[in-house]
């Protein structure tokens, strides 16, 4: 028998995948594991995971329930109804998957062939350009303007080459949403409209309802953030009839798991007490929007979300980084020109928020001497 080597096995993947690659975020075990601490001592604040957790509700949901070793209802029945209740429109416009970066990923492979093009309105979410790239997809890259506003008139231009334009609303990490005009304006290019609304719970705004007046156009959400349910992967699409349908034949038959079902059914039987959870997060950014404004080398940019996006005069974002992960605080920075020396935090606990605030003093307090 002959036997291959590495180099012959290679040859077999397709060439545009052997240079991806997603830089994703480390767990609390391993970040505590590689400062010699203890996970309680980290503070994580580089994910834009909710703080408090899931409700209790699901806890007690996923310990009573007792068919794991049953495959989940492939119709989504149960929880394609619950969805459609919560965002006010037919079961028939609602799609469950593994998070949204399954939707994500599903949309592309459905509409975008190899050499078609998505436009990417940078800086925003990785997963838009990512996705495409493992389709042999190309990306037109639409720059934001300089305040991180859309730049309408360069999606207009680019749309003839493209057939999906993916917006964050809010936009992950600038922290903005979209306006109705500029949503208008997008729908008119021809494209399929993809609206990414992961953080629509914070901004108290959705377009989900408009999914029913237009054939193009889509709008995902997600129970990781508002619901504390990221390591359980729980997203939603709200479609067009059409491409719901679409959807539903070409996904996994057994997406999301059953747990995360559980969880999200859960969650939404107990909304109001984790809407309750959305309020404080939202008064604690608040809390650390004006402490952040009070340091004279960091400008806060505005949010509708659950983070805050900060750009650093002065010094080094990445060395700030840097000096904070060594004291166990973790902090998101983004290696972009659009972005220099920006660093993006998630909004924690006040506990988290103390000792974020302290060690940004100390470090410009080392910055100014």
């Amino acid at each position: 028998m002959t036997s291959r080597t590495q180099d012959d096995v290679l040859r077999l993947v397709q060439p545009h995948i052997l240079e991806l690659g997603y830089e994703a975020i480390e767990p609390v075990d391993v970040l505590a594991d590689r400062l010699g601490i203890q996970p309680d001592d980290i503070v994580k604040l580089d994910g834009n995971e909710n703080p408090y957790g899931p409700s209790p509700r699901v806890l007690e949901a996923l310990g009573s329930f007792d068919h794991y070793h049953r495959y989940p209802d492939p119709e989504q029945r149960r929880l394609r109804t619950a969805l459609a209740g919560y965002v006010g429109v037919g079961l028939e416009n609602v799609v469950a998957g593994h998070g949204g970066d399954e939707l994500i990923d599903l949309l592309v492979r459905m509409t975008v062939a190899p050499g078609d093009a998505i436009i990417d309105c940078q800086p925003t979410f990785g997963m838009y350009d990512f996705s495409t790239r493992v389709q042999n997809g190309r990306i037109t890259t639409v720059p934001r303007l300089e305040d991180f506003s859309l730049d309408v008139e360069g999606v207009r231009r680019e749309a003839p080459n493209a057939k999906i334009v993916f917006v964050a609303s809010p936009n992950n990490p600038t922290g903005m949403s979209l306006s109705k005009a500029e949503l208008e304006a997008l729908l008119d290019t021809g494209l399929l409209v993809v609206v990414d609304e992961a953080y629509a719970e914070f901004a108290g705004r959705s377009f989900v309802k408009h999914v029913l007046e237009h054939d193009s156009l889509v709008v995902l959400r997600t129970f990781s953030k508002w619901a504390g349910l990221a390591g359980l992967r729980a997203g939603y699409g709200v479609l067009p009839v059409t491409l719901a349908d679409i959807l539903m034949r070409m996904k996994p038959p057994f997406t999301p798991n059953v747990a995360a079902e559980v969880a999200m059914l859960a969650s939404l039987e107990d909304q109001d007490a984790q809407m309750a959870r959305v309020e404080e997060i939202i008064l604690e950014r608040e809390r650390m929007v004006k402490q952040l404004q009070a340091l004279e080398f960091v400008e806060a940019y505005p949010s509708e979300s659950n983070f805050v996006l900060i750009r650093i005069a002065g010094c080094d974002g990445r060395a700030l980084r840097n000096d904070l992960a060594a004291k166990g605080i973790f902090l998101r920075f983004f290696d972009q020109p659009a972005l220099q020396d920006c660093i993006r935090i998630s909004v924690g606990t006040a506990k988290d928020t103390d000792r974020v605030m302290e060690a940004l003093r100390e470090h410009g307090g080392k910055r100014g001497g």
